[in-house]
C-alpha cells in the first residue's frame, strides 16, 4: 500500500509539473506563430497520440519529462519555424516553460495555506550552547526559549530551522525568553562556515509542551502567504546550493525514484504538506531548466543570446542539433546513475529526508 501511495503521489506530482512546464512552451508558441508538431508527455516510445490540426499530442513510455517538438528549432529554412523568430520571440518561448514553473508554487502554496493542514505549536528550548558562537557572543544560555526571528513567530524546531536557513550570514534579531521570565531582544549572525557539530549558531535545542492543532487560511491571506512562501524557497534552494559548493551540507541528489521515495513519505503528511513539496519541485525545475546545458532550455537560450553576441550570425542548426543531442545523452546517462544510487539507498533503508 505505501509503494502504490508513493507512486500514485509522485505521478501526479510529475505529470502536473509537467503539464505546466510544457504548457508554457506550447501557449507562446503558439501565439508567436511557431508550428508545433507534436505536445509530448514523458519521452518516446509512444504508448498512444491523436492528432488536432497540425499538432501531435502523445503519452510516451519514459516518465521523465516532456517536450513540446517545434518545427525547425535550430533551423530557420524551415516553414514557421522556431529559430526563423526574432531573439526576443525565441527567449521568450524557450524560457516560459521555466517561467510556468516559477508561477506555478504561488498557486499550490496558496492552495496548501486555504487547506486545513497540521500545526505544531510549543516552546523551543535552548539545551546547549557552544562557547565563542553567535549564540554565545549573544547573550544567549541554555534555559532560554526562543520566541520569534525578525518578529516572525518561533512555533516549533521547524521553524527555527528554517529562519535560520533563510537567514545565513545575516543579521538577525532574536526575540529570547531567560529562565527568570524576562524577555529581550538580542541580535545574532548565522554562520556559513560553523564549526563541526555545532550548527550555524551553536545550539542545540528541545520541543516542550507542543501540541498540535489544525489551521486554514481565506484566500485573500493564502495568496500574500503563498508568495512569502515562494520567495523563502528560492532563497533556500539558493543558500542550500551554495551550502553544498562550499561543503558544509552534503551533496544531496535524487532521480525519479529518488523523488518518488520523498514525494511517498510526504503525502502521508497530507495533501497540504504534498502541495508544498510539489511546489518545491517546481521552483527547483524552473531554476534547473535555466542552467545553461547541453539538452535543456537555458542550453537552447545559451545559443540565443551567442547569436545575439555574434551580432545575428548563428552556429549552424547541424551542429547546435548535434550538441543538444549530446547534451540528452549524457542527461539520460546521468539520470540512470542516479537512480541506481537510489536503488541502492532505498534497499538499504535510508531516505533523503533528515
Amino acid at each position: 500500500m505505501t509503494a502504490l501511495i508513493s507512486i500514485a503521489s509522485f505521478f501526479v506530482v510529475i505529470v502536473v509539473l509537467i503539464l505546466a512546464h510544457e504548457l508554457g512552451h506550447f501557449i507562446t508558441a503558439k501565439a508567436s506563430g511557431v508550428r508545433v508538431d507534436e505536445f509530448g508527455l514523458g519521452f518516446p516510445p509512444r504508448l498512444l497520440s491523436v492528432r488536432r490540426g497540425e499538432t501531435r499530442y502523445s503519452l510516451n513510455a519514459i516518465p521523465l519529462g516532456g517536450f513540446v517538438k517545434m518545427a525547425g528549432e535550430e533551423d530557420p529554412k524551415v516553414s514557421r519555424s522556431l529559430a526563423s523568430k526574432g531573439i526576443s520571440t525565441r527567449l521568450l518561448v524557450l524560457s516560459a516553460g521555466s517561467l510556468m514553473n516559477a508561477l506555478l508554487p504561488l498557486l499550490l502554496f496558496s492552495i496548501a495555506f486555504m487547506i486545513p493542514h497540521n500545526l505544531v505549536i510549543g516552546q523551543v528550548m535552548i539545551e546547549e550552547v557552544a562557547p565563542n558562537s553567535p549564540a554565545a557572543r549573544a547573550g544567549i544560555k541554555p534555559g532560554d526559549m526562543f520566541l520569534s526571528i525578525n518578529n516572525k513567530p518561533v512555533n516549533n524546531i521547524g521553524d527555527l530551522h528554517r529562519y535560520i536557513q533563510l537567514n545565513l550570514g545575516k543579521e538577525v534579531t532574536v526575540l529570547v525568553k531567560h529562565s527568570d521570565s524576562t524577555t529581550e531582544n538580542v541580535q545574532v549572525i548565522p554562520r556559513w562556515r560553523p564549526p563541526e557539530g555545532q550548527g550555524a549558531v551553536g545550539i542545540v535545542v528541545s520541543a516542550s509542551n507542543s501540541t498540535i492543532t489544525s489551521q486554514r487560511y481565506p484566500l485573500w491571506k493564502a495568496i500574500p502567504l503563498g508568495a512569502s512562501a515562494c520567495i523563502e524557497t528560492f532563497v533556500l534552494f539558493k543558500n542550500g546550493i551554495i551550502s553544498m559548493i562550499i561543503g558544509t551540507a552534503p551533496v544531496a541528489v535524487a532521480g525519479p525514484v529518488g523523488i518518488a521515495q520523498i514525494t511517498g513519505e510526504v503525502a502521508k503528511a497530507g495533501i497540504s504538506p504534498l502541495l508544498e513539496f510539489a511546489a518545491f519541485l517546481s521552483l527547483n525545475l524552473a531554476i534547473i531548466n535555466l542552467f545553461p546545458l547541453p539538452a535543456l532550455d537555458g542550453g537552447r537560450i545559451a545559443f540565443v543570446l551567442l547569436e545575439g553576441v555574434r551580432r545575428g550570425r548563428r552556429i549552424s542548426p547541424k551542429t547546435e542539433g548535434l550538441i543538444h543531442a549530446i547534451g540528452f545523452a549524457l542527461l539520460m546517462a546521468a539520470f540512470l546513475a542516479i537512480t541506481y544510487q537510489d536503488i541502492i539507498r532505498i534497499i538499504s533503508g535510508d531516505s533523503l529526508i533528515p
